[in-house]
């Protein structure tokens, strides 16, 4: 027997029609590639979303047709996330950040139809476009004024073509499994693998997303999403700002410690998600500028993934900031919110010490998501927070497979996606990683995890960034190398690390190095790119006082 309930689908459209209809006015600010800044609310995305939908049907696309976007977090690409997936076609968010090559790849991998872009991606669309097989139209994202001069064909302006159709346009009603967007992993070996996402999918993930033991996020909310909309669908934001009708605030391209901090302070933000990299800009811009009091923002909350959270950036958010940090676990195909650290009531009577050690654990497990982690071959461990395992996760919206098959499948015989991460989860069920299995140090048998020490490493006041690699070693197979950005000012030498991670670490966990660097190579994603700093560091042999 069936219940009595309205079958209505779950349609990303249905996010902007409520958001217009109930929280029309309030704003969607936007800082333009171009310069200046952009203010329109709610009522104007659904305007020009349906604008969007009304331009792709006079460019000839139909449903399940993909849509590419190389674009900034704006307003126009918030306008795309409803129009595309709300017509029926499926949004491509592509990665800028790839190489050309790559770029290329997955665009004619997706057999995107029409290719929209921000200015700023001009002379790459232009050096793309003979590669490009299945794009029969370019779309730039700006205003007349700002066009381009580039041999791209079939090339129009955005506040032209999509400006200057109807803002009329019903919905249409299909299955609420159909694909609405496409998103490319970089966390992948080989050439990047596609995600498909459904409707289905990204509205329950939308709603989970607003749990309060999630990100909570409600309409009395400014956000300021600094995290790319083409990674991961910008982790789900536009979609739960939309549920919500939260204030949203972009900035676009403007990713400097500086304007990162204006825009905080100018529009009142009170939650903010980022990937670390971003942070640490923002961090240095402070520093050079010690007058500025970061609590004088009204920042209430932060939201970081990409990678793991140092101690050293927790404790900073918290004194400085006066924020609680949001720490979280996912990936492309996990929607991508898989974890999120939130602690429990019976950690409210703990140390602050104890609490920091909970914090810097990457989460619990969200509604809707199954975890399990194995060993080698296959075994289940033991949630005791201390057996390490191969962690796989389920749910309705994890990936089950690759967009047409590529890689073969990632399902166990449950179900279960394998991440190709290394994890243990405590009795609570908060999940901590020990690192990517391709990334964990093995020294005599035994695992060490370079996430553990680079936290430890990061909360050292004088470093700004650490990252650790394996080195090989004659008796134990691998050690620790720890590479080390100092802060701004800061002297710290090898010896004072060593000594502070004496009293952090198990002994046969130190270093057995420390190198001291200007930067560190990050993914196009933010996460350290460790394959290059093993590839750096192939031949290094550890001196007997550090570097």
């Amino acid at each position: 027997m069936h219940g009595l309930m309205q079958d209505r689908p779950l349609m990303i459209s249905s996010l902007i029609e409520h958001a217009a209809r109930f929280h029309p006015g309030t704003e969607i600010v936007s800082r333009l590639p171009e310069g200046g800044t952009h203010r329109t609310d709610w009522a104007g995305i659904r305007r020009a979303a349906c604008q969007v939908a009304n331009a792709l049907e006079a460019l000839g696309i139909r449903p399940t047709e993909r849509v590419a976007t190389l674009a900034w977090n704006s307003w126009r690409h918030l306008a795309m996330y409803f129009g595309v997936s709300g017509s029926g076609a499926v949004l491509h968010t592509v990665n800028p950040r790839l190489f050309p090559e790559q770029i290329a790849y997955i665009i004619n991998h997706a057999e995107d139809q029409v290719l929209f872009f921000d200015t700023t991606f001009a002379p790459l669309v232009e050096k793309l476009a003979p590669q490009l097989k299945t794009v029969k139209a370019y779309v730039c994202m700006t205003a007349p004024e700002h066009m381009p001069s580039i041999d791209v064909p079939h090339l129009h302006c955005w506040d032209e073509l999509v400006g200057g159709q109807s803002d009329a346009y019903t919905w249409p009603e299909f299955d609420e499994r159909n694909a609405s967007s496409l998103c490319y992993t970089s966390g992948t070996t080989g050439n990047p693998k596609g995600v498909l996402y459904s409707h289905r999918s990204t509205m329950l993930h939308t709603l989970m997303e607003l749990a309060p033991d999630t990100f909570g996020i409600s309409s009395r909310e400014t956000v300021m999403l600094i995290v790319p909309m083409f990674h991961a669908n910008g982790w789900g934001t536009p979609y739960a700002a939309a549920m919500v009708g939260a204030k949203l605030v972009f900035p676009g391209p403007h990713l400097d410690g500086q304007s990162v901090y204006e825009l905080m302070r100018d529009e009142r933000v009170t939650f903010s998600q980022g990937v670390p990299t971003v942070w640490l800009m923002l961090f240095q811009y402070l520093d050079a500028n010690p007058q500025i009091d970061p609590r004088a923002l009204g920042v209430k909350r932060i939201g970081i993934g990409g990678a793991a959270v140092s101690r050293g950036m927790l404790d900073r958010f918290e004194r400085e900031f006066g924020a609680e940090v949001m720490q979280g676990w996912g990936m492309t195909e996990t929607s991508p919110i898989g974890v999120i650290s939130k602690l429990l009531p019976k950690h409210d009577g703990m140390s602050e010490e104890e609490q920091v050690k909970v914090k810097l654990k990457q989460g619990r497990g969200v509604w809707g998501v199954d975890l399990k982690i194995v060993d080698d071959e296959g075994k289940v461990q033991p949630w005791d927070g201390q057996a390490f395992g191969h962690l796989r996760v389920r749910g309705p919206w994890i990936a089950s497979g690759y967009f047409k098959g590529e890689g073969g499948s990632p399902i166990d015989e449950e179900g279960f996606f394998s991440t190709g991460d290394v994890a243990n989860i405590d009795p609570d069920g908060f999940l901590q990683l020990v690192d990517r299995a391709k990334d964990v140090i093995k020294s005599g048998g035994e695992w060490i995890s370079s996430i553990d020490v680079e936290n430890a490493a990061s909360s050292h006041p004088g470093v700004a960034e650490a990252a650790v690699v394996g080195i090989a070693h004659p008796v134990w197979q691998e050690r620790p190398l720890l590479i080390v950005v100092r802060r701004a000012g800061s002297q710290v030498s090898a010896e004072d690390l060593r000594a502070y991670l004496t009293e952090r670490l198990a002994k046969w966990w130190l270093p057995d190095d420390v190198v001291f660097v200007d930067s560190l190579p990050h993914t196009a994603t933010g996460k350290l790119l460790k394959t290059k700093l093993r590839e750096q560091f192939k031949d290094y042999v550890a001196s007997a006082k550090g570097a």
